[in-house]
């Protein structure tokens, strides 16, 4: 008799925690179930949810919430407004009945919607069920700098282009902004106004965020890595000499300095540092194929090159950068199949966007370290408890601390008396480089400037690039730059 009793008490058991693992597995992965596609509850339900508002890093400026409405056989619902418009557009992205959802509303929507496998959010909607009241997701506040947002915007209006701000030291993402921009509020019912867009580079494309999947020639902005190889691998030093013709032979051919006058400029008997300085291809093209194009895209790789940047929006709206070949990224098995000479001065077939050319201007600024960028400073549930904080993390150690110190010193000569004087800030030492890429059309370029500041205790690091423009980076994307930094320096033009 007792052993069966105890029989019959094991089955029990087991049955039990059988019954309790279910129930906890189906919670738990409740959200991912009802986020498969085929569900026509699901919109209709995320309808009713009171998802959380979006804010800048100062946590008073909204850039998403909801609006509250009343329609016939859905009762009350929630549709989102963004009371900044086009400000933050491209990152904020949208979340809408028609076109479903973009940029961090896309990403972040579990946490949004109060969705996300947390226990306390689990158990709070929980009890929100059980009450019949409203579901109500968690707040995000972002790391964009409102100011430094707003400024990067008005610089970019009535261009093709897009702005990157950093903090070197954390990865914070301060400003991401790209033009031709959108109003997200167009999005739900007046979709044609966005394609009317139009602008002079040709194809406007607005919904495009140029700032992470827009593909630009990186030009010259690309010899801060060339240059970073070169020190780095101890083969020169900034006091390295040089003999410039005005032109560099590479495979029989002449490859000339660029210049904006009629002939090439030739600067003769130059140091490494004024070859930075001065922007000389000739030197950078002797030097790629001293270093090969193997060294040049593996120091690449160290900055970040041919990696998806981590940072929290969707994969599909973050491109990787570096040579493309039928419209895809790829490394050559036969590095004999680059032209190291082009590729040193950030032509041949290489492509960057402009968050990763930030991401290398902060690395320099770091000491060589490359942070995570991030765009979430932290989550927020309903009743003010802190769901999750961003915390800063190392993605990649580019350069040794003594490279990039030298490199720092080479780059400060660059705005102090060479390309990117444009950018000098009254007080304020400021590192950067200037990039003018040539596009197959005539007159017109992408230009770039790259920079950080202070450039003695960096916290602000840029990236600018520009299409379909007929003059350089030092007199297109270097001003705009330096308004950038301003603005988030907290200086006063």
């Amino acid at each position: 008799m007792n052993t069966q009793i105890r029989r019959l008490f094991f089955v029990l058991v087991v049955l039990f925690v059988s019954v309790i693992g279910m129930v906890t597995w189906w919670l738990w992965k409740a959200p991912d179930l009802e986020a498969r596609r085929g569900n026509p509850n699901l919109i209709v339900k995320q309808l009713t949810i009171e998802r959380g508002t979006i804010y800048a890093a100062d946590g008073r400026t909204v850039l998403a919430r909801n609006r509250a409405e009343k329609r016939k056989n859905l009762g009350h619902i929630f549709l989102r407004v963004y009371p900044q418009h086009e400000l933050a557009a491209h990152p904020v992205g949208y979340s809408t009945i028609e076109r479903s959802r973009t940029g961090l509303e896309s990403s972040l929507n579990d946490y949004l919607t109060g969705s996300n496998a947390n226990l306390g959010t689990l158990l709070d909607n929980a009890l929100d069920k059980l009450k019949g009241a409203t579901q109500k997701g968690n707040d995000v506040v972002t790391t964009l700098s409102a100011r430094g947002q707003e400024v990067a915007m008005q610089q970019l209006s009535g261009k093709c282009g897009a702005a990157v701000a950093l903090d070197p030291r954390t990865g914070r993402v301060l400003v991401l902004a790209s033009t031709p921009t959108y109003d997200p509020n167009l999005v739900e019912g007046h979709f044609n106004q966005i394609l009317k867009t139009r602008a002079t580079c040709g194809n406007a494309s607005p919904l495009l965020d140029r700032a992470t999947q827009g593909l630009f020639v990186p030009g010259s902005t690309f010899k801060v890595i060339t240059a970073a190889a070169a020190l780095d691998t101890g083969k020169y030093t900034p006091s390295s000499r040089f003999d410039d013709p005005g032109y560099c032979i590479e495979y029989g051919k002449r490859v000339s300095n660029f210049a904006d006058q009629s002939g090439p400029e030739v600067f003769g008997n130059v140091d490494f540092t004024e070859a930075l300085e001065h922007s000389i291809n000739a030197v950078f093209c002797n030097i790629g194929k001293a270093l090969g194009a193997k060294t040049v895209l593996e120091y690449a790789e160290r900055f970040g090159f041919y990696s998806e940047p981590p940072i929290e929006l969707p994969s599909d709206e973050v491109a990787i950068s570096g040579l493309y070949k039928r419209g895809r990224p790829y490394i050559p098995k036969d590095f004999n199949e680059v032209d190291p000479g082009r590729l040193a001065f950030g032509q041949e077939r290489m492509l960057a966007t402009p968050l990763q050319m930030a991401l290398v201007a902060a690395g320099v600024a770091n000491g060589g370290v490359v942070m995570e960028p991030t765009l979430v400073d932290r989550i927020v549930a309903p009743d003010g408890g802190l769901v999750q904080r961003s915390h800063a993390k190392e993605w990649k150690k580019a350069i040794e601390p003594k490279t990039a110190a030298e490199l720092t010193a080479m780059m400060r000569a660059v705005v102090e008396g060479g390309t990117g004087t444009a950018a000098q800030i009254s007080g304020v030492p400021v590192a950067g480089k200037t990039g003018t890429a040539e596009t197959g059309v005539t007159g017109r370029n992408h230009t770039w400037f790259i920079a950080f500041a202070p450039a003695d205790d960096p916290t602000v690091a840029v990236a600018v690039a520009l299409s379909g423009q007929s003059g350089t980076g030092g007199t297109t994307a270097a001003p705009i730059a330096k308004a950038i930094m301003e603005a988030l320096l907290q200086r006063n033009p």
